[in-house]
């Protein structure tokens, strides 16, 4: 689509109106052609399921004022779906909708999540109520609008009850748009009341989405395909629109012709190579897309300070808890899975894409579903056996794994008492031979990305391991890369009480089989840069040498 004046537009952070987007003249990416395809493959109740800020709730609005009588049809003037003028004479605006959003949906509590629904609901039929003044609604139906409005009486069957009353008003079938349905869900697993949240949401759906005989259709998003047993099972008319289907593949997401698009429009296609490196990787059906929230964030940035380092944006905008979790109930073998993720690499398995917010969390094998439809992992390839190849799909991406990966296995080495203890009393004894055992069980803990990066960054994340360790050890003086004699010792350590001293030296070695070599050059260089002058003034009772040497998952340490 030819804009004019792109370069005046702003980028619609944080906007997810239509038409205040479309007003205010945001650049906007037209995904109106999802239109047109809706229409042409036409379900009874659609189900949308994407990762989050992937543009789920900016569609949503969109097909509310495409539908919605009374709309102001020059919103869609020069978009895509003006093309279709047919199309548009049938269905622009000629329909009334029901449109709500359960994101906010929430609570410590099921009884403060339940008012947080009766928010939403009353604030819809606050903005239908203009019925009130319908001479073809009766008085017992006006009744029944105000007990919603009033939060009074009615909550379970309040869709319902909207859109009997928009159909005797307008005498036509109504439209039910619900934005991210499962938001209510997932909180309520988390805050402990998720059975009484899943009888209630059935409950409104059972009501509004099957035998309601003014519905004409409805277009429902989220970000999980949550089990049928839970939600969906009195439903049969549900059409599952999910990552990993073809139809309407591009209309979530924006694909690399837009990126690029909108680069060139902006004069930023120099970074058009760090921004694919960064944000693209996602596969949804055959459709190769990028994340809206992160390009969009990009761009802004780089508008306002050209040559910035891309940003975390998609992963700083909600929770990770999911991968630091994955890797506190993976087995050794997961483990290791999650290390070749890390560094590139792609594992196939077989998806349960029907799992409930309960039992996501109990396994390894169901948490690979939730970090591909969240949007962690994603699909290179599907095989005839319902398999998937799945992988990181970018920059920013594998930054979080190694990031949560790193807390939880820092936090898994300094509360591990069986390891951390057997180090430290063998660390104080000088017995070089049982910290290398106490550092291997540890290790053989942890996931083999642990030594990956950049092979000069390896070194730096083994060093500091064992000074995260030390640092945990009361009563003790920890330092790392101070000057001493000729040198940096990379760490030191005191002993405030028993004035004992420590040195040690850290190598990382690409062949297990240099690790004896490189662990004794560690311990070298400690005398040979006369590292034990750090302590001149301290005057310990004495000063124990300790060469490391590091190769994946492996360790040699060597003592003087």
């Amino acid at each position: 689509m030819e804009l004019n004046g792109v370069r005046n537009k702003q980028m619609p952070i944080g906007i997810d109106n239509f038409a205040e987007l479309i007003r205010k003249n945001f650049y906007y990416v037209d995904k109106t052609g999802m239109i047109k395809e809706l229409l042409g493959n036409w379900g009874k109740v659609n189900l949308f399921t994407r990762p989050r800020r992937f543009g789920k709730s900016i569609n949503m609005s969109m097909l509310k004022y495409f539908f919605e009588i009374g709309t102001d049809k020059s919103l869609f003037d020069g978009l895509e779906i003006s093309k279709e003028t047919e199309l548009c004479e049938k269905h622009m605006g000629v329909y009334p909708v029901i449109s709500v959003s359960l994101k906010q949906v929430a609570g410590e509590t099921y009884d403060e999540a339940k008012n947080n629904l009766w928010d939403v609901i009353s604030e819809e039929a606050i903005r239908l109520s203009y019925l009130m003044q319908s001479n073809k609604l009766r008085e017992w139906d006006k009744n029944r609008l105000l007990e919603i409005i009033n939060r009074t009486n009615g909550l379970d069957a309040s869709l319902k009850t909207l859109s009997r009353l928009l159909n005797k008003h307008y005498g036509k079938e109504v439209i039910i748009l619900i934005d991210e349905y499962d938001a209510p869900l997932q909180k309520a697993y988390e805050n402990g009341y998720y059975d009484e949240m899943v009888k209630l949401i059935r409950q409104l759906f059972g009501y509004a989405l099957k035998s309601n005989e003014s519905l004409y259709f409805a277009v429902l998003t989220g970000c999980m395909r949550v089990s049928k047993e839970s939600i969906f099972s009195d439903l049969n008319n549900t059409v599952i629109h999910s990552i990993s289907d073809k139809q309407f593949d591009e209309w979530f997401g924006f694909t690399d012709g837009e990126v690029r698009q909108m680069l060139d429009e902006f004069s930023l296609s120099e970074y058009y190579d760090i921004t694919k490196e960064w944000y693209d990787g996602y596969l949804f059906g055959l459709q190769n897309v990028y994340c809206p929230w992160d390009v969009i964030n990009w761009c802004n940035q780089l508008m306002k300070t050209p040559d910035r380092i891309p940003q975390n944006f998609w992963v700083n905008s909600g929770g990770t808890d999911i991968i630091r979790g994955f890797a506190e109930i993976a087995d050794s073998t997961t483990r290791d899975e999650i290390g070749e993720l890390i560094e590139g690499k792609a594992v196939r398995k077989k998806l349960a894409p029907d799992l409930t917010y309960r039992e996501m969390m109990e396994k390894p094998a169901n948490v690979w579903s939730l970090l591909y439809t969240s949007g962690y992992l994603t699909a290179r390839k599907r095989y005839d056996d319902g398999s998937y190849e799945l992988c990181i799909p970018n920059r920013e991406v594998k930054n979080i794994f190694i990031t949560k990966i790193n807390e939880w296995f820092t936090d898994k080495v300094t509360n591990d008492e069986d390891g951390l203890e057997g180090f430290f009393a063998a660390f104080a004894a000088g017995d070089a031979a049982a910290m290398e055992d106490s550092l291997n069980y540890m290790l053989g803990e942890s996931i083999s990305y642990l030594d990956g990066g950049k092979y000069e960054d390896k070194e730096t994340f083994y060093h500091g391991l064992l000074l995260g360790m030390l640092n945990t050890r009361k009563g003790w003086e920890i330092k790392s890369n101070r000057e001493a004699g000729m040198g940096r010792a990379d760490i030191t350590a005191f002993n405030l009480l028993t004035k004992e001293a420590y040195v040690i030296e850290v190598k990382y070695t690409r062949d297990e089989n240099d690790l004896d070599a490189d662990a004794q050059k560690a311990l070298e260089q400690i005398d040979t840069q006369m590292y034990d002058n750090y302590f001149r003034m301290r005057k310990p009772k004495s000063i124990r040498h300790y060469g490391v040497a590091f190769c994946k998952k492996l360790c040699r340490v060597l003592g003087k």
